[in-house]
């Protein structure tokens, strides 16, 4: 139960349509959200450095922006298949439009304010087609992709707390299981923006999405004349900022503002789920299990990471960031009331979702951030691959949904 400890003005509509102000309680999670984000703040700048802390505020941005906007990769994709509602997928091409036209120049001129860049770029093979695929699958039994996880658990989703468990379980596996997948067939990595030019990328990139925009529309009229039929636009206050909800193209715009905020401070694009298989890892090694010496962890950087706080690991950080910033969004909102009942069947799904999840980002290099947005905006072809593969794995798991309960 959310105890009111303070007051932030909202708007209420009357019958008459007359906009008043009064007061709404902000609950406990919101100020114990904030005072945690601002002792991490200071530990970071403190006893890690600056950079640090504000790649933590960063994902405490992100972690906002997702909440307000509901912002989810993968319910956006289930309404596509199961409804035709183009919407959630139009503002992923927003997202990646915004995000390319300031990577793409960029990464081509590879640095910016004496930083050096470098993108998310990687090979394109049997790996990353069988992981994308079955993190589509995850993603749909799991109730969320990576950063949905996150968002959701800070949101106050008791149930994803164990799509998380599995998440990192299945991450740890996958690492155990890569230099298998590594020697499958594969391609080296190709970057659109190395291939033809920043510019000429750019173009070709701004014109796929437009094309996948174009094509949710005429899907929407064919299907469901209905979903294509505007909404009245909500009425908008300085209030709404603060609680949400927030227009979808609203969260596009600050996913991307997040993105690239993350590659100017770290010099590389956001990620998510690196630090998912850190943390079972460094479970694993509290246990007495040799981890350093599986060929993932053996490599001098990995070592390291293993070896090192995880106040040192950028990706860990802004994950916790993340997770504060949608508890202290869901506070706002009036929202955040866990519930700590969750049925056998959706358990089970949020089990074997979860470790689909992990297995399947280790296997494709990456997420539906790390891979899925941040390779396309990074002009890596494995993003698109990982994108096609995603999305059909994500279209057979909504059939898997029913035999779990879930629903469409």
């Amino acid at each position: 139960m959310a105890i009111e400890l303070a007051d932030v003005p909202i708007q209420v509509v009357s019958p008459r349509g007359v906009v008043a102000h009064r007061a709404a309680p902000v609950s406990s999670a919101t100020l114990v959200a904030a005072a945690l984000a601002v002792a991490a703040t200071l530990y970071l700048g403190f006893a890690v450095s600056g950079r640090q802390a504000a790649l933590f505020l960063v994902g405490v941005a992100a972690g906002v922006v997702l909440y307000h906007a509901a912002f989810g990769f993968t319910s956006s994709w289930r309404h596509f298949v199961t409804s035709a509602r183009g919407d959630g997928l139009r503002a992923q091409m927003l997202m990646l439009a915004v995000t390319c036209a300031i990577f793409f120049p960029l990464l081509g001129q590879g640095e910016a304010f004496g930083q050096t860049l470098r993108g998310s770029v990687s090979p394109v093979g049997v790996s990353v087609l069988a992981g994308a695929f079955l993190f589509g699958i995850g993603m749909q039994l799991g109730g969320g992709c990576a950063s949905g996880t996150l968002y959701t658990v800070g949101g106050g989703n008791t149930r994803m707390l164990i799509t998380l468990a599995a998440f990192i379980a299945g991450s740890v596996i996958g690492t155990a299981h890569m230099p298998w997948w590594s020697a499958r067939a594969s391609l080296a990595p190709i970057s659109l923006i190395s291939a033809l030019g920043a510019w000429p990328a750019l173009a070709a990139s701004l014109a796929l999405f437009a094309a996948i925009a174009a094509a949710t529309i005429v899907v929407e009229r064919r299907r469901a004349p209905l979903a294509h039929t505007a909404a009245p636009a909500p009425q908008t206050s300085r209030a709404r900022w603060l609680r949400g909800p927030w227009p979808l193209a609203a969260g596009a715009i600050g996913l991307a503002a997040v993105n690239i905020a993350t590659l100017l401070i770290a010099g590389r694009p956001w990620g998510v789920t690196s630090a998912f298989a850190l943390w079972g890892a460094k479970a694993l090694a509290a246990l007495n299990v040799n981890v350093e010496a599986w060929p993932y962890w053996s490599t001098p950087a990995q070592r390291a990471a293993l070896q090192a706080p995880i106040a040192l690991d950028v990706t860990s950080v802004m994950d916790i960031g993340l997770v504060l910033g949608a508890m202290a969004a869901a506070g706002l909102a009036g929202r955040f009331a866990p519930a700590w009942r969750v049925s056998g069947r959706s358990a089970a799904a949020a089990v074997v979702g979860g470790l689909l999840l992990g297995y399947g980002a280790r296997l494709a290099y990456g997420c539906n951030i790390g891979a899925y947005f941040s390779g396309i905006a990074s002009g890596s072809l494995h993003g698109w691959v990982w994108l096609v593969a995603a999305f059909a794995g994500s279209a057979l798991g909504i059939r898997f949904r029913r035999g779990f309960g879930l629903g469409t």
